[in-house]
């Protein structure tokens, strides 16, 4: 087995995580080392707009959603029905991990906009382009800071210099709004686009993947790994083999077209208490009256999402004892 230099000094890495980091690195969106959060860091705050609006919930519960708006860039943003959808789709979710930004221009910024022109106040965080061609993607995560923050010192790419990710994911770190902070679900998201042609290969390396982001130091055991994986929920590779491991996503199409499941939510139903059993694909062919002409303009995937619990170990379940954003030994 190869082994690498680490930018990242993990102090309490387990078995599975010490397995990954012989492997893979991790390094910041910057390309230096990733450096620990301060002992009184919290989530960014805005610093001027209008103040965040109480927050409101029927379920007493989040909906995580993941969407490739595929060749997100300029073109699509440019035409006004698609760019209304998008932001309505969008709006239905507390936080949305995004893939296949093509771009070489900041789009978000004005498609936040479209977003918040209701009224919202929907936020994101973006990762550095990436792919081995000049056609390159990145991720971001788009949230709605009224009912999640994010830290934004621990959003870092997981990077693999024996290249077994074609795009490597982006990890990002959140806290629900709402309830006491002590309680509130925190959570992981990693944000994945899987090759077609190499999904063997990456599956099993997202396996090691997923164990590292468990162990990086930070005690987050809610890892929610998302994206477009382009297999279905049988052909996980190692990814699968991890015990306990859940896909939301089963039995149902995710494409555009309604004949693959492509795009899942990966987690432990074990450490992962928080999800509440509901799940979906969301169909904007039946939501919007679409034609599939037109639905296939916006992507040629359907966003899915997963419910999980406002409080950490679910309502009436275990406290948080980490503290959000805080340096951890």
């Amino acid at each position: 087995m190869r082994k690498f230099v680490l930018l990242l000094v993990v102090s309490a890495a387990v078995a599975g995580g010490w397995f990954f980091f012989q492997q893979y690195q991790i390094r910041g969106l910057d390309q230096v080392s990733f450096a620990p959060r301060t002992a009184a860091s919290e989530p960014e705050q805005q610093d001027s707009g209008p103040p965040l609006p109480r927050v409101e919930r029927q379920t007493g519960a989040i909906r995580i959603a993941s969407f490739n708006i595929q060749v997100f860039g300029v073109k699509k943003l440019g035409k006004p029905r698609v760019r209304s959808l998008l932001a309505e789709i969008v709006r239905r979710f507390d936080v949305v991990a995004i893939q296949e930004i093509r771009a070489t221009q900041a789009i978000l910024p004005q498609f936040i906009d479209t977003i918040n022109a209701t009224g919202r106040h929907y936020d994101y965080v973006i990762g550095p382009r990436l792919g081995r061609t000049s056609s390159k993607e990145q991720y971001a995560f788009v949230f709605d800071t009224a009912s999640i923050e994010v830290d934004r010192n621990a959003l870092y790419t997981v990077a693999d210099p024996d290249d077994l990710l074609h795009r490597e994911p982006l990890v990002g770190w959140f806290r629900v709004r709402g309830p006491p902070p002590d309680q509130a679900f925190t959570f992981s998201l990693v944000d994945i686009h899987t090759d077609p042609d190499e999904t063997a290969q990456e599956l099993d390396a997202l396996g090691d993947v997923f164990r590292a982001v468990r162990d990086d130091g930070r005690r987050e055991d809610d890892v929610i790994l998302l994206g477009d994986l382009n297999v279905d929920d049988h052909h996980l590779g190692r990814l699968g083999q991890i015990p306990h491991i859940h896909c939301a996503i089963s039995g149902v199409a995710s494409n555009t077209r309604g004949t693959k499941l492509y795009d899942n939510l990966v987690f432990s139903d074990v450490a992962t208490s928080e999800f509440t059993g509901r799940w979906g694909v969301f169909d904007m062919i039946r939501e919007f009256n679409l034609t599939t002409d037109e639905a296939l303009e916006v992507s040629d995937h359907m966003p899915v999402w997963a419910e999980f619990n406002l409080y950490e170990g679910g309502q009436g379940g275990r406290i948080a004892t980490r503290p959000f954003g805080a340096k951890t030994q």
